[in-house]
């Protein structure tokens, strides 16, 4: 039987990977790091697996609080070996279910259909959580497509190649380095004054002007996009528009019907406008928000003064409260985490764009009517 397999370890303080060799043990998992020999024990209680259970997945496997030790293991046979060695890793997925669980997942798919029919009341929001899971990328790309057509129709795009391409770099650069990644990210320029920027589904993010004339850099932009980047990776907002939308969408979802995403569209924007992610959804973008910008090189106090100082603005009453803040709950212990999560980051590769040259592109509206104003969310 193998014991020793091939793995990337991730400290939990920074996204830098380093190649590791894991044998099994009894009792756990010794893990030794290629580039300078150092060992350590993770015991089989103490380890989570958070990644893995479905074809094609990679094996992720997590040991600690918040800031959390990762072994990423590419061979699923790894799973098969670590349970016949030891019953203490019997909490491992088995891999010989993977097919078993593919039919029983399309079965509670349908079964939920049925359900949904007579328990309305209490069966939405289980079949959101599913639905969500479950819905192939090109049914969100369609809604994304709807919804973006709704808060940014052509007429208030703001369209200038060049500064967009600059944008369209920096969007390049923090994706490059996302695993998984099925999604093609766009970021769509809004000409209105609302400080706000919007993630849909389908990897659509939505940029209104009063947020990128707020940014004092390229970097503080980047942050903003991180964290949006994250909700769209995880399915955040997808699955909050299936908890808040009818049971149209939420029934067309569940059975893959591609031609109602058109139709739903509209109905997908209206609620997205008053959407606030959950707590834990907040926390989770956050916190990969700052290991995507690590990982791509991007400097993290971007993203921690711009929340900062909209937060600010929030300490100060300001009367005009910005909308960011209403659908990103930016407290000062949400950003005092920020800060922690970036302390042990390695340092910077340079500016993304020196000063003089972000002051031109985040004037991409450039000269905008006095009455220019936001559809209402």
């Amino acid at each position: 039987m193998r014991l020793d397999w091939d793995a990337a370890y991730l400290d939990g303080r920074t996204a830098a990977r380093r190649r590791a060799t894991v044998h099994i043990t009894r009792t756990g998992l010794d893990v030794v790091l290629a580039e300078d020999g150092a060992r350590f024990f993770w015991p089989f209680r103490e380890i989570r697996q958070t990644q893995g259970t479905y074809a094609g997945e990679q094996v992720r496997l997590e040991r600690g609080g918040e800031m959390s030790e990762v072994l990423l293991i590419g061979d699923v046979g790894f799973l098969s070996a670590a349970r016949a060695a030891s019953p203490e890793a019997g909490h491992l997925h088995d891999p010989s279910r993977r097919r078993f669980r593919a039919g029983l997942t399309f079965g509670a798919l349908v079964t939920a259909v049925a359900l949904a029919l007579g328990i309305y009341y209490f069966g939405i929001p289980a079949f959101a959580e599913v639905a969500a899971a479950r819905v192939p990328v090109s049914w969100e790309e369609s809604l994304g497509r709807a919804i973006v057509d709704h808060f940014a129709p052509a007429a208030r795009r703001c369209d200038d190649p060049v500064r967009q391409a600059r944008i369209d770099a920096v969007v390049a650069r923090l994706t490059a380095t996302a695993q998984p990644q099925p999604y093609t990210f766009r970021v769509t320029v809004v000409n209105s004054g609302v400080v706000n920027a919007v993630a849909a589904p389908g990897g659509n993010i939505i940029v209104f002007r009063g947020l990128l004339e707020r940014t004092d850099s390229a970097e503080e932009l980047a942050g903003v996009l991180a964290h949006e980047v994250e909700h769209v990776l995880h399915r955040h907002v997808t699955r909050a528009i299936f908890q808040r939308a009818s049971t149209g969408i939420l029934m067309a979802a569940l059975v893959g019907d591609v031609s109602s995403v058109v139709a739903y569209g509209l109905e997908g924007a209206r609620t997205l406008g008053t959407l606030q992610m959950s707590r834990a959804a907040e926390s989770e973008a956050d916190r990969d928000g700052i290991r995507l910008l690590q990982a791509a090189g991007i400097d993290t106090a971007g993203m921690i003064t711009f929340f900062d100082k909209l937060s600010a603005r929030e300490r100060g009453g300001d009367d005009i409260l910005p909308r960011y803040l209403r659908t990103h709950p930016t407290t000062s212990e949400r950003i005092a985490t920020l800060r922690s999560l970036a302390a042990a980051a390695a340092p910077p590769q340079g500016r993304l764009l020196p000063d003089d040259a972000w002051d031109n592109v985040k004037n991409l509206c450039g000269q905008r009517p006095a009455d220019a104003r936001s559809p209402r969310r």
